[in-house]
């Protein structure tokens, strides 16, 4: 019985902390982001001026900017780009801004 207490004791303890440190690995794993959702987050918390969006769909696009314009939808601004595309197309795009304060 003193052998078994010898040897059992260790490795149950071994065995604890191994679990325990998988559950801290768990636990960090659960807490972080994918790229999508960190891009999510950031885009959620943003606040974008129209020369920003402007430049962000110039980018995005490769395109001439023909027109853009901030509108406002309810309490947000949403800034309302127009695009000429590199194959010849117009594209209007739509960006939220930044949120209105009551």
């Amino acid at each position: 019985m003193r052998m078994l207490t010898k040897w059992l004791l260790p490795a149950l303890l071994l065995m604890t902390g191994a679990a325990a440190a998988a559950g801290d690995r768990f636990a960090a794993e659960q807490n972080r982001h994918s790229p999508l959702q960190e891009r999510l987050l950031v885009a959620q918390n943003a606040c974008l001026s129209l020369n920003e969006a402007v430049e962000r769909v110039r980018r995005q696009y490769s395109g001439r900017i023909l027109s853009a314009e901030t509108r406002v939808s309810g309490n947000r601004e949403v800034h309302h780009i127009k695009v000429l595309t590199q194959d010849g197309k117009v594209k209007t795009v739509t960006i939220p801004g930044c949120a209105r304060r009551s």
